[in-house]
């Protein structure tokens, strides 16, 4: 198991390191302020009202970096920052989070997919935390012995992996729907365009580097697998 510890590890680490450069990014494009004073809330009521959507609220929560759209209660979620901001991070989160309720309003094929998904993925994850704690605690190798082990594993991290990838180009078309508004309305112009772009290209790198983690734990796992077959 300790190859397998020091991969989520350096998977971690990882993600760790681009979470930082997110935060310095999103830092540092907060100071800069538009030109039209809007707020990361009038930035989302404007998308949402240009693209004929009038059943979704807009709405603040707790925290940082914690927008999103919740698809359930048709709510774009925005943190204090984003919802207050008159800024290209603002602007640039809250116009990618209206990008997702514009995808729910016309049917985006790859969003249905990943809300599909979402309650499988939920107890894939929950499964897979309790069988490799519970292996660690007791002492259960990855060996030929506990061959059903990495069954459960590898079936688990095989829908992590397809959600991770799922989530890939929901992700980046919803942005790419924002930068694509944003610029054809005016919402940004000349460097206030550049630091929304790079704001939301290292919040998609957030999404890479957990499909990258997926997919190289799922590799593992079933390198695992068929050495423990062989082994047989």
């Amino acid at each position: 198991m300790s190859g397998y510890f020091i991969l989520t590890l350096l998977m971690m680490f990882v993600s760790l390191a681009i979470q930082q450069k997110l935060k310095s990014k999103f830092s540092h494009y907060r100071n800069l302020h538009l030109g039209n004073r809007l707020t990361g809330r009038e930035v989302a009521e404007k998308m949402l009202l240009d693209h004929g959507i009038t059943d979704v609220r807009i709405i603040q929560t707790d925290g940082e970096l914690t927008d999103h759209y919740n698809p359930l209660n048709k709510t774009v979620n925005l943190s204090k920052d984003v919802y207050h901001g008159e800024n290209a991070a603002a602007a640039a989160v809250a116009a990618h989070e209206c990008g997702h309720a514009v995808q729910h309003a016309t049917a985006y094929s790859m969003l249905q997919l990943r809300s599909k998904l979402v309650p499988l993925q939920n107890v894939s994850a929950t499964i897979l935390n309790v069988v490799i704690f519970g292996a660690a605690f007791v002492g259960f190798g990855f060996g030929g012995s506990s061959q059903w082990i990495l069954g459960i594993i590898l079936a688990c991290y095989t829908v992590i992996t397809l959600f991770a990838l799922v989530t890939l180009p929901v992700e980046f078309d919803a942005s790419k729907r924002a930068l694509v508004w944003m610029k054809q309305q005016n919402i940004v112009t000349g460097a206030e365009l550049d630091g929304a772009q790079d704001s939301l290209k290292w919040a998609a790198m957030t999404y890479v580097a957990a499909a990258a983690g997926a997919l190289v734990n799922l590799l593992y796992f079933l390198l695992q697998f068929l050495g423990a077959n062989r082994d047989e």
